[in-house]
Protein backbone atom coordinates (compact mmCIF):
# COMPACT_ATOMS: atom_id res chain seq x y z
CA UNK A 1 0.00 0.00 0.00
CA UNK A 2 1.44 3.39 -0.94
CA UNK A 3 1.73 6.26 1.52
CA UNK A 4 -0.69 9.18 1.22
CA UNK A 5 0.51 12.37 -0.45
CA UNK A 6 -0.04 14.37 2.76
CA UNK A 7 0.64 13.33 6.36
CA UNK A 8 -2.25 11.95 8.35
CA UNK A 9 -2.82 12.90 11.96
CA UNK A 10 -3.27 10.68 15.00
CA UNK A 11 -5.47 12.08 17.75
CA UNK A 12 -6.70 10.38 20.92
CA UNK A 13 -9.50 11.89 23.00
CA UNK A 14 -11.12 10.90 26.29
CA UNK A 15 -14.69 9.58 26.40
CA UNK A 16 -16.81 8.30 29.27
CA UNK A 17 -18.86 5.71 27.35
CA UNK A 18 -17.43 3.63 24.49
CA UNK A 19 -20.88 2.47 23.31
CA UNK A 20 -22.01 6.10 23.01
CA UNK A 21 -18.75 6.88 21.17
CA UNK A 22 -19.37 3.94 18.81
CA UNK A 23 -22.83 5.27 17.98
CA UNK A 24 -21.69 8.89 17.57
CA UNK A 25 -18.46 8.38 15.61
CA UNK A 26 -19.49 5.22 13.78
CA UNK A 27 -23.13 5.90 12.92
CA UNK A 28 -23.54 9.69 13.03
CA UNK A 29 -20.13 10.89 11.81
CA UNK A 30 -19.67 7.83 9.57
CA UNK A 31 -16.22 6.65 10.67
CA UNK A 32 -15.20 3.04 10.08
CA UNK A 33 -14.16 1.31 13.30
CA UNK A 34 -10.72 -0.25 13.48
CA UNK A 35 -9.04 -2.10 16.31
CA UNK A 36 -10.56 -1.83 19.77
CA UNK A 37 -10.47 -3.11 23.32
CA UNK A 38 -12.68 -2.62 26.34
CA UNK A 39 -10.78 0.68 26.98
CA UNK A 40 -10.37 2.27 23.50
CA UNK A 41 -11.57 2.28 19.89
CA UNK A 42 -9.60 3.22 16.75
CA UNK A 43 -11.55 5.11 14.06
CA UNK A 44 -10.88 5.99 10.45
CA UNK A 45 -11.74 9.70 10.47
CA UNK A 46 -11.49 10.50 6.74
CA UNK A 47 -8.15 8.69 6.53
CA UNK A 48 -6.80 9.92 9.88
CA UNK A 49 -6.28 7.71 12.93
CA UNK A 50 -8.62 8.93 15.63
CA UNK A 51 -8.90 7.07 18.94
CA UNK A 52 -11.50 7.29 21.69
CA UNK A 53 -10.03 6.27 25.07
CA UNK A 54 -12.20 5.46 28.06
CA UNK A 55 -11.35 8.16 30.62
CA UNK A 56 -14.44 9.21 32.59
CA UNK A 57 -14.39 12.84 33.72
CA UNK A 58 -11.53 13.89 31.43
CA UNK A 59 -13.48 15.09 28.37
CA UNK A 60 -15.21 18.34 27.56
CA UNK A 61 -14.65 21.93 26.64
CA UNK A 62 -12.87 24.23 29.06
CA UNK A 63 -13.47 27.71 27.65
CA UNK A 64 -15.04 29.65 24.79
CA UNK A 65 -13.52 32.32 22.54
CA UNK A 66 -15.44 34.80 20.38
CA UNK A 67 -15.04 34.26 16.62
CA UNK A 68 -17.25 35.98 14.05
CA UNK A 69 -19.96 36.70 16.64
CA UNK A 70 -20.07 33.14 18.05
CA UNK A 71 -18.64 31.60 21.22
CA UNK A 72 -16.31 28.86 19.95
CA UNK A 73 -15.66 25.99 22.39
CA UNK A 74 -12.04 25.37 23.38
CA UNK A 75 -10.47 22.91 22.98
CA UNK A 76 -11.98 21.52 19.80
CA UNK A 77 -10.87 19.44 16.83
CA UNK A 78 -12.33 18.51 13.49
CA UNK A 79 -11.82 18.31 9.77
CA UNK A 80 -11.78 20.48 6.69
CA UNK A 81 -14.17 18.89 4.22
CA UNK A 82 -15.28 19.77 0.72
CA UNK A 83 -18.41 21.91 0.58
CA UNK A 84 -20.59 18.99 -0.62
CA UNK A 85 -19.17 16.71 2.15
CA UNK A 86 -19.81 19.45 4.72
CA UNK A 87 -23.46 19.81 3.71
CA UNK A 88 -24.00 16.02 3.57
CA UNK A 89 -22.62 15.69 7.11
CA UNK A 90 -24.66 18.67 8.36
CA UNK A 91 -27.83 17.16 6.87
CA UNK A 92 -27.08 13.74 8.41
CA UNK A 93 -26.50 15.33 11.83
CA UNK A 94 -29.69 17.45 11.59
CA UNK A 95 -31.73 14.38 10.56
CA UNK A 96 -30.34 12.50 13.59
CA UNK A 97 -31.41 15.35 15.87
CA UNK A 98 -27.87 16.28 16.95
CA UNK A 99 -27.78 19.55 18.91
CA UNK A 100 -25.25 21.99 17.49
CA UNK A 101 -23.15 24.28 19.67
CA UNK A 102 -22.96 26.52 16.59
CA UNK A 103 -25.38 25.70 13.76
CA UNK A 104 -23.88 25.29 10.27
CA UNK A 105 -23.36 28.72 8.72
CA UNK A 106 -21.13 30.65 6.31
CA UNK A 107 -18.35 32.41 8.23
CA UNK A 108 -16.32 35.37 6.89
CA UNK A 109 -18.67 35.69 3.90
CA UNK A 110 -17.02 37.59 1.04
CA UNK A 111 -13.66 37.78 2.86
CA UNK A 112 -10.43 35.82 2.47
CA UNK A 113 -10.91 32.51 4.24
CA UNK A 114 -14.69 32.34 3.63
CA UNK A 115 -15.85 29.02 5.05
CA UNK A 116 -18.80 26.94 6.10
CA UNK A 117 -18.49 25.85 9.73
CA UNK A 118 -20.41 23.98 12.43
CA UNK A 119 -19.65 22.97 16.00
CA UNK A 120 -21.08 20.11 18.02
CA UNK A 121 -20.25 18.01 21.07
CA UNK A 122 -19.75 14.28 21.16
CA UNK A 123 -21.54 12.36 23.95
CA UNK A 124 -18.55 12.88 26.28
CA UNK A 125 -18.55 16.66 25.73
CA UNK A 126 -15.59 16.86 23.33
CA UNK A 127 -16.13 19.77 20.93
CA UNK A 128 -15.81 19.16 17.19
CA UNK A 129 -15.67 21.62 14.31
CA UNK A 130 -16.25 20.67 10.71
CA UNK A 131 -15.59 23.27 8.05
CA UNK A 132 -15.34 23.72 4.30
CA UNK A 133 -13.58 26.57 2.53
CA UNK A 134 -14.97 28.31 -0.52
CA UNK A 135 -11.36 28.32 -1.82
CA UNK A 136 -8.93 25.79 -0.34
CA UNK A 137 -6.01 28.08 -1.18
CA UNK A 138 -7.41 30.41 1.51
CA UNK A 139 -7.16 27.93 4.41
CA UNK A 140 -4.34 30.02 5.91
CA UNK A 141 -5.65 33.37 4.68
CA UNK A 142 -4.74 36.52 6.54
CA UNK A 143 -7.52 39.06 6.96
Amino acid sequence: MSAPSIPRFHLAVPVDDLDAARHFYGELIGCAQGRSSDRWVDWNLYGHQFVTHLAPGAAGERARNPVDGHDVPVPHFGLILTIPEFHRLADRLRTAGVAFVIEPYLRFAGLPGEQWTMFLLDPAGNALEFKAFADDTQIFAVH
